[in-house]
């Protein structure tokens, strides 16, 4: 999940399944519902990851479609180095 700090806040959920292909956007919003997100994803403890690059680009992929071949690159770097932070925590 991603945020974006500046005004109005945006957040951005993704979820990837294994072999589903790519992560899909779950959730998306501006303002109220961004710091809803962002509270729910803390509350079940999901790593949130401030971009506001990356939230910008994601605000533009519909809800439940995969994110586009373009954003593969970033999102995987970003999944691996959530991966790296959990197995160091574990």
């Amino acid at each position: 999940m991603a945020k974006n700090t500046m005004s109005p806040q945006q957040a951005v959920a993704l979820a990837y399944l294994e072999n589903s292909g790519a992560p899909k956007v779950v959730a998306k919003g501006k303002g109220l519902i961004a710091d809803q997100i962002i509270e729910r994803a803390k509350e079940n403890g999901v790593f949130v990851h401030e971009s506001r690059e990356l939230v910008s680009l994601l605000m533009d992929v519909d809800l439940d479609q995969q994110i586009p071949p373009t954003l593969y690159q970033a999102i995987a770097e970003l999944l691996a180095w959530v991966y790296r932070i959990e197995n160091k925590q574990a």
